[in-house]
């Protein structure tokens, strides 16, 4: 509905509204007036009674048209606290009594409720009359003090009228009131001092110093203090104070000697050179009797140090560094003394700050002369040289002089300390010359630094020694090639794994810039190695590469060989031992590779035992077949062995070395070099042809034989390769079949062949 709608209605309403006031218009209003009426209630605290006692009445002037009865109830009636204390002894009259003495600093005022009833009915015909009670309070308490006696410390030097301590007390009566208003007093001081007093301030309790205090005459003082209210009649409570005086520094320390004399050899480090005692009047180990030396004149180069004895309070003087008679002979000392504590005197009334008060005395050090160790003038140097320096090459020279004879010393050098023993040094000059070529990469070189240390020795009695020190550092250059490190020698991966790439990292005992960046490069020129094998470099990464490998190989041991440079190009060849393993569980090979290693390592070593037994065999059974005892009976060729055919002397011994060529034995060759059966029966074989089929045929047994790391010139051979039977080949694998010769060379051995005793046999000679 819209407002205009709104005050229409109300507009018609309005008679409706008015219509039952009209009757009443004419009565006038009347103004009600107080019903209750209730005198003072006047109760003073410990009231002596006599009990009940009247302290008020009220009455309510509705009972002009109605018999009332009064009730009374609340706090100190019929509730806690003090149920009891207030009754109504006659409802009718309205009168209060109370039945006890009240104390007001438990209950300081009560709220009771006051209830007018009709005696007829029991109706209540009247609000309740509600009253506070208040206890008038009287002085019945004094003041308090926390404590009865009181201990406190007070300094000797503590300055007049500053305050010491300050009591407090607690008044339990009403505040704000005379009762309850507290006043301190002084009323005794024992023992009573002329120069020393104290006083107290009336309002806020704080005992002040009057005067200087004086611990050697009253170590101890006794205040009497008296706190009192105004009260009538005033109560009051006394305290006693103990002060203990602490004492300060007002006696100054003293020498007991003026001057000393003492005297000390040069070159030495002493304590306890010289006691100093002193005499200090204040009580024994306080801050007011302890001392601190100082030596204020005289030890300008910090010769000497001085310093108190904790328990005897004396000085102790000490020679901290070595006195040196030929710089000064002697020395006199100014040493003064004072306390820790700042000496005080009481001027006046008042302590009083001395300064500059401290005792002083003079002690004469005469040194005596001693004969001095050489002095290197500088201990220590360095010469910096390039790494790889030859023999003859002269560092540097020691330079040292006698202190006790420095224009005519006589003086000695002696070297102490070189580990790597590349250097000299000349007795008498000291200089230092190379005799050995110098290594950086040496382990006595300790950050590109070689230390060496030389003895100057005097000729004095005894022999004094100084010692110098030559720091050589040792400037880098490009003598290494960075190599391989021995974790990436050896690699193994899962053969289901041969697309992993393997990490090689290569280092350089050179420094910057002789090292790092390395490049890494197969060495192409070994078999299939670049359709094998990748080197893929790691981007910012100058100090290894990946080794990844291009197609899938059987389990086996394979060799990657590289080459590995360092920034200036200086490179080496590695070879990388990259090993193809079956991996049972999954990510680690079975456990074979030890035995096989070994059995690869200890073949070529066995062979090469074999093959020189066989040969020492050989010589020996020939030797016993053509000595001088044994003279061995000619087998024809055509009689006893049809089958075989004696050929020639020159069969006779002939043994095979590691490098395929024939030897004949020294003493066949002395004693004959005729054919073993004539010519005519059997035909004479080239010895080169017979030479060229061994060798050919000990190639082919040979095909497997691996480069051993670092040495290219010695080939061993391979016997087995991991993975194949255990059973271990026999030196027949090296033999000669007769299907592997030629048969070229068996048209040249003829159809029959001798037996292996008869090639040895000697022949016959008619006597």
């Amino acid at each position: 509905m819209d407002t205009p709608g709104c005050a229409w209605l109300l507009l018609l309403l309005l008679p409706l509204l008015l219509l039952p006031l009209q009757g009443k218009s004419h009565q006038p209003l009347q103004r009600s007036k107080r019903r209750w009426v209730l005198t003072t209630l006047d109760l003073e605290e410990e009231d002596p009674g006599p009990f009940p006692k009247l302290v008020g009445e009220l009455f309510n002037n509705m009972s002009n048209n109605v018999s009332l009865m009064y009730l009374i109830r609340g706090p100190g009636v019929d509730e806690f606290p003090e149920i009891g204390l207030f009754s109504m002894e006659d409802h009718q009259s309205g009168k209060i009594y109370v039945h006890r003495p009240v104390d007001r600093e438990v209950t300081p005022s009560f709220m009771v409720y006051f209830d007018a009833v009709d005696r007829s009915t029991g109706r209540v015909v009247d609000e309740s009359l509600i009253f506070n009670i208040r206890i008038r309070d009287v002085n019945d308490h004094a003041p308090q003090f926390p404590e009865e006696e009181f201990n406190i410390s007070v300094k000797e030097s503590h300055a007049a009228g500053q305050p010491i301590f300050q009591l407090l007390t607690v008044d339990l009566d009403q505040e704000n009131t005379p009762n309850s208003q507290v006043f301190y007093f002084l009323v005794s001081q024992t023992p009573l001092l002329r120069e020393s007093g104290f006083r107290i301030d009336l309002i806020s309790g704080e005992v002040r110093l009057s005067g200087c205090l004086n611990y050697e005459t009253a170590p101890w003082i006794t205040l009497i203090i008296r706190a009192s209210d105004c009260g009538e009649p005033p109560l009051s409570s006394t305290a006693t104070i103990h002060v203990h005086v602490e004492e300060s520094n007002n006696h100054m320390p003293t020498f007991t000697e003026d001057h000393y004399k003492i005297q000390i050899s040069e070159g030495h480090v002493e304590w306890g050179l010289l006691y100093l005692p002193v005499q200090d009047q204040d009580s024994p180990f306080t801050p007011a009797w302890r001392t601190q030396f100082n030596i204020s004149d005289g030890n300008e180069e910090g010769h000497f140090d001085i310093m108190a004895d904790p328990e005897t309070n004396q000085g102790v003087l000490n020679v901290v560094k070595p006195l040196d008679y030929e710089t000064q002979a002697a020395h006199s000392l100014v040493i003064v003394v004072e306390n820790q504590e700042p000496l005080l005197s009481c001027k006046e009334g008042q302590m009083r700050l001395l300064r500059r008060a401290m005792a002083s005395t003079m002690v004469t050090v005469r040194v005596v002369d001693a004969n001095d160790p050489p002095a290197f003038h500088p201990r220590t140097f360095i010469v910096s040289e390039e790494d790889g320096a030859r023999p003859g090459i002269q560092l540097g020279d020691f330079n040292a002089t006698d202190p006790d004879r420095p224009t005519d010393s006589q003086i000695r050098y002696e070297l102490v300390h070189d580990p790597a023993n590349w250097v000299t040094v000349d007795e008498k000059s000291g200089v230092v010359t190379t005799k050995r070529q110098i290594d950086r990469e040496s382990p006595h070189v300790n950050g590109s630094f070689y230390t060496i240390i030389v003895h100057a020795v005097d000729n004095g009695l005894p022999p004094l020694t100084g010692t110098g020190t030559l720091l050589l550092f040792l400037s880098d250059v490009n003598d290494n090639a960075p190599t391989l490190q021995p974790h990436s020698r050896h690699l193994a991966v899962c053969e289901s794994a041969g697309s992993k790439a393997l990490l090689l990292e290569a280092a350089d005992a050179d420094l910057d810039p002789y090292s790092a960046p390395f490049t890494f490069d197969l060495d192409t020129t070994q078999g299939d190695v670049e359709d094998t094998w990748m080197l893929r470099t790691k981007q910012g990464e100058g100090h290894s590469v990946e080794l990844i490998m291009l197609k899938s190989l059987p389990p086996g041991d394979y060799l990657v060989p590289l080459f590995v440079g360092d920034r200036q190009g200086l490179t080496q060849k590695q070879t990388v031992h990259v090993r193809i393993c079956f991996c049972p569980s999954g990510s680690e090979c079975e456990e074979r590779a030890d035995t096989g290693l070994l059995w690869w390592a200890l073949s070529p070593v066995c062979a090469a035992f074999l093959t020189l037994a066989a040969a020492l065999f050989s010589l020996l059974r020939c030797y016993y077949a053509f000595g001088p005892e044994r003279h061995g009976d000619f087998i024809p060729g055509d009689s006893g062995h049809q089958t075989l055919i004696a050929y020639n002397e020159e069969s006779k011994a002939q043994v095979v070395m590691g490098s395929g060529m024939f030897f004949e034995p020294r003493s066949m060759k002395n004693r004959s070099s005729t054919p073993v059966c004539p010519d005519h029966l059997v035909p004479r074989c080239p010895l080169q042809l017979m030479e060229e089929k061994v060798v050919e045929r000990l190639s082919q047994k040979l095909q497997h034989v691996d480069v051993l790391e670092g040495d290219a010139g010695h080939l061993p051979h391979v016997y087995r390769e991991e993975g194949e039977c255990e059973e271990a080949e026999t030196l027949s694998s090296l033999s000669f079949l007769e299907q592997d010769l030629s048969p070229e060379l068996l048209d040249c051995l003829g159809s029959n062949s001798a037996p292996s005793e008869a090639v040895c046999s000697a022949p016959k000679v008619p006597s």
